[in-house]
């Protein structure tokens, strides 16, 4: 059994994807590509709702020789992979580092059990970020005023999935004249070198806190390294107040860079 189907966002922003014959198991010997075409600056996100694939007992855990399924992005012009999937473990959300993204799904055995995935689908601009106002002159920046919220979170494009490559996105913090901005990073798993003034690599949680009543956090990632990304608490704090939990590590300066 064979299929392919194309999905544009000119003719929907979102829907979902299903493999043959669910939630009946899909046949064996399918082999399907699913090819999405945003636009501009849209980027596509995948949502698993249900994944269940056959794998013998005895199966190998690389997702090598068994049913599978896997994720291509552009990456200089050509496809290149940057996920495989198999197994009956929900998939964490995928997003692609431009308007195109390819799946290729690969059900060789089935099993009575076998009903396949489910997977919504979605054009976006906004990188997955549901915090914060986007600022639209930006490819990727998102503003946090406390006139508009005196605490909240924030966290890097797609979570709590890997982050995409080749992205950059900018946090701005503004606080009110007697403020200052208060970061608790809770998750922080980025790929890459740790040269001086920048976050990278897996730490424990830590604090950062500005100067004065305006920050800055830049996220970078390139075209080769993947991560789970960061997600943190931002709090607008009198200047004169001191933050509650002990904290971990304390950095003081009106901006940081994360990433490569």
């Amino acid at each position: 059994s064979s299929c392919h189907q194309e999905f544009s966002s000119d003719a929907t922003k979102h829907g979902t994807l299903t493999s043959p014959h669910y939630p009946s198991p899909y046949p064996p010997n399918t082999h399907c590509h699913y090819e999405f075409f945003g636009r501009g600056k849209e980027r596509v996100r995948l949502i698993f709702q249900d994944f269940y694939l056959y794998k013998s007992p005895d199966g190998a855990s690389d997702c090598t020789n068994v049913d599978s399924m896997q994720a291509f992005v552009n990456v200089d012009g050509r496809l290149e992979k940057v996920e495989t999937f198999c197994g009956i473990n929900l998939p964490k959300p995928i997003m692609s580092n431009g308007p195109k993204l390819m799946l290729e799904f690969r059900g060789t055995q089935s099993s009575r059990y076998s009903r396949g995935f489910k997977i919504s689908y979605s054009f976006v601009e906004n990188f997955g970020i549901s915090s914060g106002r986007q600022l639209k002159e930006f490819p990727c920046a998102f503003v946090y005023n406390s006139s508009e919220a005196h605490n909240g979170t924030f966290a890097s494009p797609n979570s709590p999935g890997p982050y995409p490559r080749d992205t950059e996105c900018t946090y701005f913090f503004h606080g009110g004249e007697t403020e200052k901005v208060h970061l608790h990073f809770t998750n922080f798993d980025i790929e890459g070198v740790l040269p001086y003034g920048r976050y990278c690599g897996q730490m424990k949680e830590f604090h950062v806190e500005s100067e004065r009543n305006f920050f800055k956090v830049t996220f970078r990632s390139n075209d080769r390294l993947d991560g789970t990304g960061f997600k943190a608490i931002f709090q607008f704090l009198e200047a004169t107040d001191e933050y509650r939990a002990p904290p971990v590590e304390d950095k003081a300066s009106s901006s940081f860079t994360i990433g490569k």
